[in-house]
């Protein structure tokens, strides 16, 4: 059987992206968790990464609002809030994982790491920050944040100023050897939560953590390279990809060669911010050493994409 590294998307947390709440997210786990179990059920080791943006946004957002109530509460710094959401998301996922895992009468225990991982201060995405976090804010309210605290406020189409923040490459992870550890002794970990909370390396070898999001895709192909993953599968809500995507001429892809899939990137066929990164993580694995895949599929299908009965197969 295979060590799969398992990029959980923002559907496998969150069915319903106007419910945001603590209970919407635990049922959805627990279906998710379901799908993952399949997976140990047959033998692979399992390691689970995941996606964090409507929560660490939610706790932004919810700092924000008790400061603007009272502005004698301090802001929570974003690094924070993204240690905040590996944390509950991974506490939601331990359990419903453990539920299912005893249901079945499988034994084995499940980890969730929060997890740093290091990028580099000089990242040309520090230069233009792009991702946006948190709440809106007037313009008036932007530009005091800005002057105080040194954000970066972009306009976000017509709807107010949000806070924006760099998306850099990851680098290394911090707690590479404490996964790896479990991971060998038989145990199911969750790691690179939301991409990891990205970290830059101090002079005398101590850590600072920055304001910035990773990808959790290119953090899951990362991870996956350090452990010595043989798979890495990538889970979204299409059971394949797809060139021309919703238009008339769709047309769905059972396998892409590193070559194919780098020359349907150049050509536009992946949307930023959706599957051009998955993609990207895939070329970037299936490369990095002979013999390694990766699958791009729906949550439902996993066991089936695994057994080549479906998804998009990317192979060297």
């Amino acid at each position: 059987m295979a060590r799969i590294v398992v990029a959980l998307g923002g559907n496998a947390l969150q069915a319903d992206p106007k419910d945001i709440s603590a209970e919407a997210q635990l049922r959805t786990t627990r279906h998710t968790a379901r799908a993952i179990v399949d997976l140990i059920e047959d033998g692979h080791e399992v390691i689970i990464a995941h996606g964090n943006g409507p929560q660490v946004g939610q706790i932004v957002a919810t700092y924000e609002a008790a400061a603007s109530q009272d502005p004698s509460k301090p802001l929570m710094p974003f690094p924070e809030c993204g240690a905040m959401s590996q944390g509950y998301i991974g506490y939601h996922l331990q359990q419903a994982l453990r539920e299912e895992m005893i249901r079945r009468g499988l034994k084995k225990s499940v980890a969730a790491i929060v997890t740093q991982v290091v990028v580099d201060e000089d990242d040309p995405g520090f230069e233009n920050p792009t991702k946006p976090v948190g709440s809106f804010f007037t313009e008036e309210q932007a530009k005091k944040l800005i002057n105080e605290k040194g954000y970066v406020m972009k306009e976000d189409a017509g709807r107010g100023w949000r806070r924006v923040v760099a998306s850099p490459m990851p680098k290394a992870v911090v707690e590479e050897e404490i996964v790896r550890t479990l991971v060998s002794a038989g145990h199911v970990v969750i790691t690179v939560g939301g991409g990891g909370v990205p970290v830059i390396e101090k002079e005398d070898g101590g850590l600072k953590g920055v304001a910035a999001v990773i990808d959790k895709d290119l953090a899951s192909e990362r991870i996956a390279e350090l452990l010595d993953a043989d798979e890495l599968v990538i889970l979204t809500t299409v059971e394949k990809v797809a060139l021309n995507f919703n238009k008339p001429e769709q047309r769905n892809l059972s396998s892409m060669t590193v070559d194919e899939a780098k020359k349907y990137m150049e050509e536009g066929h992946f949307a930023p911010g959706s599957m051009l990164p998955k993609v990207k993580a895939a070329v970037m694995f299936v490369e990095s050493k002979k013999g390694r895949k990766a699958i791009i599929t729906s949550l439902e299908k996993a066991r089936d994409a695994l057994s080549g009965k479906t998804g998009t197969v990317i192979t060297g």
